[in-house]
């Protein structure tokens, strides 16, 4: 593995390749002393869409965690789990890489469905907690399911109700009945579902025997093969996470550039074009993730370096970046990049609107954001990002008798989806407490509807609400 190297900023988009086609991949292009030439013209790099983030009055700490994508599962047998020894299966892990490698070494590795390699999911969370501790009555308390019963339940249905308890018990129940060979992905879902229910102790120890496992083949060339090319991208990026949960935040940023690394050498030594286009894509990818890192940790230079080379494929993009400088306090950076999204034509006209009204409140002109971000709520109500933002402007008028109901009517609208949203609940408890009259009853009452629609995982400070 390649010595950790610190970040550098990507080469500027204005930079073109040498036969004068198209703009250079920055994951690609970052030494002078190995060109590309006898590559070609790298194709543009198809980075996912993100949505841009809105501008809250105070939104707790982001602790991005990537979940990939897992393919969709056959249906669970909906008998009782054990003694059943035919329960169906997850299909074959696709492959890492798509180029043929004839002299591949035969690897068997029994432990990876070791039941011991698991440790037991708590049967509680902190919502529960707080239930307990602020409706007295436990006939208004909600109940929540804590068992992670997923037999009954298609794998969709489980993912869209933010159901990761379910998730990471279906994961270490297949995991332990299937063959060796099959259960790569299944844990990516498994470590994947673990972070998202907040379990970071966990999901680092049950990695740290994942990967233990993995040094432990031999020879050499076959613990090579198995790391190199078997093991899903994904999982690679669960390990270097494992140093951010251990809040070693330069560590990971070293484990992400490693990657990085690795993404660039596989896409230039790849023989075929669906496999470099793979590795740019995936470099693409580990770029955002460095990027979210950088904005949590404050260090906007490193952020805005990582995205610009990307910001001029995607609108969606340019409208993040300029959100970043506007967090940076850098008005003009932001507003060279909105420009630049209101003069392309393929962009939507509510993120040009949008991203006017969030200018107008950086400069405090909140009466002009008001009246930009009522008209696009009008427009489409389940624009919860301006909703979001409109409630602030209102705060910024001294209208917070107005905020409150607006973030009260879309709540009522769409329950199952704000009470996941985290930036939206800590900005309505806010306002909650602003008001201090109704404070204490308005938050319980809120606790009671978060109790009823939300899904595994929340993070409960984001409803101010201690829990000792």
């Amino acid at each position: 593995m390649d010595a950790p190297e610190p970040f550098v900023a990507p080469p500027s988009p204005q930079q073109r390749s040498d036969d004068g086609e198209g703009t250079p991949n920055p994951f690609l292009v970052d030494d002078p002393e190995d060109p590309l030439s006898d590559l070609g013209s790298p194709a543009s790099v198809p980075v996912p869409p993100m949505e841009p983030p809105s501008i809250p009055i105070q939104v707790p700490p982001p602790e991005p965690v990537e979940i990939s994508p897992t393919p969709a599962l056959p249906p669970p047998n909906t008998e009782p789990a054990s003694p059943v020894i035919d329960k169906p299966v997850p299909p074959l892990p696709v492959a890492s890489d798509t180029e043929s490698d004839p002299e591949a070494p035969a690897v068997h590795l029994p432990q990876l469905v070791m039941p011991t390699m698991f440790l037991p999911i708590p049967n509680t969370d902190p919502l529960s907690s707080l239930l307990t501790k602020y409706i007295s009555n436990p006939e208004r308390r909600p109940q929540r399911d804590l068992t992670g019963e997923w037999t009954r339940t298609d794998f969709h249905t489980l993912v869209m109700t933010n159901s990761w308890r379910a998730l990471a018990r279906m994961a270490r129940d297949r995991i332990v009945e299937a063959d060796p060979e099959d259960v790569s992905l299944l844990w990516s879902l498994r470590l994947s579902s673990l972070a998202r229910l907040r379990l970071f102790n966990q999901a680092s120890a049950e990695a740290t025997n994942l990967f233990g496992a993995l040094a432990n083949v031999a020879p050499a060339s076959a613990r090579a093969h198995v790391l190199e090319r078997l093991l899903p991208f994904e999982l690679d990026v669960v390990h270097a996470r494992v140093k951010y949960w251990a809040g070693d935040a330069t560590g990971y940023a070293d484990s992400l550039g490693a990657l990085l690394r690795r993404c660039k050498r596989r896409a230039r030594s790849a023989r075929l074009d669906a496999d470099r286009q793979m590795w740019i894509e995936r470099g693409a990818r580990l770029g955002l993730i460095a990027a979210s890192h950088f904005i949590e940790i404050k260090d906007f230079a490193a952020a805005t370096a990582l995205l610009e080379p990307l910001a001029t494929q995607q609108h969606e993009l340019r409208s993040a970046l300029g959100r970043v400088y506007l967090q940076a306090g850098q008005l003009d950076r932001a507003e060279a990049h909105m420009s630049a999204v209101a003069a392309d034509p393929g962009a939507p006209e509510s993120t040009k609107v949008l991203n006017a009204a969030l200018l107008a409140s950086a400069r405090g002109d909140w009466d002009a954001a008001a009246s930009l971000l009522r008209a696009l709520v009008a427009q489409d109500e389940v624009k919860y990002a301006a909703v979001n933002d409109l409630a602030v402007a209102l705060l910024g008028q001294g209208k917070l008798k107005e905020g409150i109901q607006v973030l009260e009517i879309a709540f009522e609208a769409s329950p199952s989806t704000l009470a996941m949203a985290e930036p939206f609940l800590f900005n309505l408890s806010t306002l909650y407490e602003l008001r201090s009259s109704i404070a204490a009853d308005k938050k319980r009452e809120l606790l009671i509807e978060v109790g009823k629609w939300s899904g595994d995982g929340l993070r409960t400070t984001c409803l101010k609400m201690p829990i000792v």
